[in-house]
């Protein structure tokens, strides 16, 4: 069964290990608060435990990859598209449909035509818990479950765009 993990990117590039440094990178986490999804394999895995320190993730549903995809898929030129001009664009004719085709691994983000391969979010709703210890122990960097949905969904502010200017 094909797994889908969100991987968050919470600390920055200051003092950051060149390993770890290199791994974000080839994983496409740049800055603070970018959010990526990869499979859940062996070879992920072990990308992972390099940026544990730097990183959270876990398994996402379907529900929070549709409401992720439709508040903040971005194309080229840091624009969105309307769902109606969807099908011209990249051969999908709804959010939902790409949801599906990427919970199911038939595509990435990345393989959708002029679709920026990450994702930007807002810090979470009521700040991280702690960012230099692991979820274990009360913190918020490494592995978290499912509760990485609940983290998503606190960092998908309604009414708020990517610059942070209200749409209203």
């Amino acid at each position: 069964m094909f797994c889908l993990l969100a991987v968050i990117r919470i600390r920055g590039r200051t003092g950051i290990k060149p390993d770890a440094r290199k791994t974000a990178e080839l994983l496409r986490l740049h800055r603070v608060n970018h959010m990526t999804f990869i499979e859940d394999n062996k070879i992920n895995k072990g990308m992972l435990q390099v940026v544990k320190d730097y990183v959270t993730w876990g398994e996402i549903d379907r529900d929070t990859l549709l409401m992720t995809i439709e508040n903040r898929m971005m194309f080229a030129g840091h624009r969105k598209l309307p769902e109606e001009s969807l099908k011209e664009a990249t051969g999908f004719s709804s959010y939902e449909e790409i949801a599906d085709h990427i919970m199911n691994g038939e595509i990435r983000l990345g393989d959708i035509k002029d679709a920026v391969p990450i994702i930007r979010l807002n810090p979470p709703k009521g700040g991280w818990e702690y960012i230099r210890k692991p979820f274990k122990q009360g913190g918020s960097l490494g592995y978290r479950g499912n509760d990485i949905n609940r983290v998503i969904k606190k960092m998908l502010k309604e009414g708020v765009d990517l610059n942070g200017k209200n749409k209203n």
